[in-house]
């Protein structure tokens, strides 16, 4: 055979390798547990967690809570569930009414507003600060080893820590003063509780301890040196368990201890209690309820067994992306940002309320959770195949609705408004920016097509379409009819681009092209429920106004022609490119001044003033515009606010350590990059067709 022959049959060889390769079901339990962050120094920023969606707890170096001030300033060791919350006395009895201020952006029709405003009187001001601080959510208790006064992380040697993902456990192992200590913590996948084992050549001692609220803006959230202001009290005890009471104010929970073999509970202080074992093993669960607990829990190899079913399940099941073919020398890490999104989503952002920013690991912004974000933390869950975890959330939508009704009528709109800043009650919060976000609107309009998308059944339909017409009732009355150029504007708003004020915001870019979507969804589900098109939504989708543009870039908003001249307005979010990213093709702009205001935005950008979900917003914008290797570029741009530290997590600055819209963002921008969109013929359309770029995956949905 000639070397032509043979160069030939090499290359088919190869090429049907590769195939071979490409169809090949992904060995996802490799993928995940190649993954695994491993911790052997003590880092601050390294500490890990364990949860199911609805409850988290996060450890340090020695797998559980034992050094909190040390981690407080990196990321601290929270126990926060989903029904914690709190409130402040209010002892002048301060009303939300005392919050409101009304405005006239569209000149003869007020509206109000809860605000900060520092012309407020003094007791505005203090009603806005106390409506602002509550409800705030709670730390509901630290549980850690007990080691003695003195003993500080730098003490421990022979440190090894790893975080399975595969079963949802952590394993650490240490040494201090001579002492070994093996640690297994685990948390079950259906109950706020966690589960130990210690092996120890010491008598391990557990302590656990309570903190008081601290209203903090952002925080741990637990303040330990205020124990004349709450109480824990043993109602209930016996050889192998006690139940503990946990009066703040007027909230109460419950905490329930049981342990496995001798142990004694005996009170150190107020509110410090410590578990400690008569041999060299210890194992407990501690589990945290509003109610009175009833019954026995589980024994640790209960809970061990139970999660290792649940995370195996969660891993085999959905989507899964594998990079290993990959020979870009970055391939590697934007697998390991991936897999560990997925897990840290999961017991994060994955519950029966909308997740705060830091999910359910220490308080930011008082602990509440912000509505224009759970398209960031949430969408992602129906097009990688999990859509049972998007619609544990999306109940909260029916509990708040009276709630949406009353804001809207308040401001004399139809339908119901989403709140931006709020807690499980739905209260608004005062804010000087929130209150005037719209780009929360559309959001459950967009959840509800991805579910319909992966169940298009009449069930889903009954199940989400009065949410979807009361949005949209809205969204048509919000919008205002300009006569003089016969089309609808959108003012009075600040955008996802936070540096704009409400007084002279007209038309910003991503905003129009979300009501233009969100109603031309509306109108399809009208039609799905047998429903005639309402032909006032016609005509505002018909006269929508278009992009504002100069200079052939679109603008930030049609009321700002000096975007491109004034840093404040080339800062914060890029929301431009959100309108055809997020979104697919409204009509409403022209693809190459599009393209055009890309290039400028990565050449020009004010980097230093970004947040995590910018660089998966330009890499969604970029895969559309066919420019693949700025959206991979996107992804693995070297930016503080695009930083994903050991554990997965998304760093932003030093006040906000964690960010998981960042870690949503990806697995929504990776998705979109691998499956596509509607009309995408493309594999992979995201990923330069280079050599590089091998990307596997299975189980993906396209986006719309």
């Amino acid at each position: 055979m000639n070397i032509k022959n043979s160069l030939f049959l090499f290359g088919f060889i190869l090429s049907f390798a590769c195939v071979a390769e490409k169809n090949t079901p992904i060995n996802r339990e490799a993928l995940v547990k190649r993954n695994n962050p491993e911790v052997i120094v003590f880092d601050p920023l390294s500490s890990l967690s364990v949860g199911n969606g609805e409850f988290a707890f996060t450890v340090d170096i020695t797998g559980l809570q034992t050094f909190p001030k040390e981690y407080e300033q990196g990321i601290p060791l929270g126990t926060q569930a989903q029904w914690g919350w709190y409130n402040f006395p209010n002892p002048k009895q301060f009303r939300f009414e005392e919050t409101l201020k009304e405005f006239d952006f569209r000149k003869g029709h007020p509206e109000s507003y809860p605000v900060l405003n520092r012309e407020n009187t003094q007791r505005n001001r203090e009603a806005v600060e106390w409506f602002r601080a509550n409800s705030n959510r709670l730390h509901l208790g630290l549980i850690g080893l007990e080691l003695g006064d003195d003993i500080r992380p730098a003490d421990l040697q022979s440190i090894d820590q790893e975080l399975d993902m595969w079963n949802g456990i952590i394993h650490s192992r240490f040494s201090v003063d001579n002492a070994i200590y093996n640690i297994q913590t685990v948390c079950h996948p259906r109950q706020d509780m966690i589960s130990a084992k210690i092996t120890s050549s010491e008598t391990p001692v557990v302590n656990i301890r309570f903190g008081y609220p601290t209203g903090a803006f952002a925080d741990f959230a637990c303040n330990l040196t205020k124990n004349d202001k709450h109480s824990t009290v043993i109602i209930n005890q016996t050889d192998q368990s006690a139940t503990l009471k946990r009066i703040i104010d007027s909230t109460i929970y419950y905490v329930k201890l049981e342990w496995q073999g001798s142990a004694v509970l005996t009170e150190k202080e107020k509110n410090y209690l410590l578990l400690t074992a008569t041999g060299h093993n210890l194992s407990f669960n501690c589990s945290f309820t509003n109610k009175m607990p009833s019954g026995l829990t589980h024994s640790f190899d209960d809970t061990r067994l139970a999660a290792a079913t649940y995370w195996q399940s969660y891993w085999k099941t959905g989507a899964a992306v594998d990079f290993s073919l990959c020979t870009h020398p970055e391939a590697n890490e934007l697998e390991r940002r991936v897999v560990l999104s997925q897990y840290l989503l999961a017991i994060q952002s994955a519950g029966s309320t909308p997740p705060q920013e830091t999910g359910l690991t220490y308080n930011s912004w008082y602990g509440k959770f912000h509505l224009e974000m759970i398209w960031w933390h949430q969408a992602q869950f129906a097009l990688w195949g999990r859509p049972e975890l998007l619609e544990r959330t999306l109940p909260w939508y029916n509990r708040v609705l009276p709630v949406g009704r009353e804001v809207a009528r308040r401001q004399g709109y139809d339908g119901v408004r989403w709140m931006k800043m709020t807690d499980p009650s739905g209260l608004e919060s005062p804010s000087s920016v929130g209150p005037f976000l719209i780009w929360q609107q559309p959001h459950i309009i967009y959840f509800a097509e991805l579910i319909y998308r992966l169940n298009p059944s009449p069930e889903t339909i009954e199940k989400y379409y009065h949410l979807i017409c009361e949005t949209a009732a809205f969204m048509y009355s919000f919008a205002m009819y300009d006569e003089a150029d016969d089309r609808y504007i959108l003012n009075g708003i600040i955008p996802a681009q936070e540096t704009l004020r409400p007084e002279t915001t007209i038309n910003p870019p991503f905003e129009l092209s979300y009501w233009y979507f969100g109603m031309q969804l509306a109108q399809q589900w009208r039609e799905r429920a047998g429903e005639p098109r309402k032909p006032e939504w016609d005509t505002l989708i018909n006269k929508l106004s278009v992009l504002a543009e100069k200079d052939g870039l679109y603008l930030a908003a049609e009321s700002t022609p000096d975007t491109y001249q004034n840093i404040s307005l080339t800062s914060d979010h890029m929301a431009v490119l959100g309108a055809y990213g997020i979104l697919p093709d409204s009509g409403l702009f022209e693809k190459e001044i599009m393209r055009n205001t890309l290039h400028w935005i990565w050449d020009n950008w004010n980097w230093g003033h970004t947040w995590g979900w910018d660089f998966p917003m330009i890499a969604m914008n970029a895969a559309r515009m066919g420019e693949p290797e700025k959206a991979v570029g996107a992804l693995l741009m070297d930016k503080r606010t695009n930083t994903y530290l050991l554990n997965g997590h998304n760093y932003q600055n030093e006040g906000l350590r964690i960010y998981l819209p960042g870690n949503g963002g990806l697995l929504t921008a990776i998705a979109m990059m691998c499956a596509g969109w509607d009309g995408c013929e493309i594999y992979n359309p995201g990923f330069p067709d280079n050599g590089e770029w091998n990307v596997k995956w299975e189980g993906l949905a396209r986006m719309p």
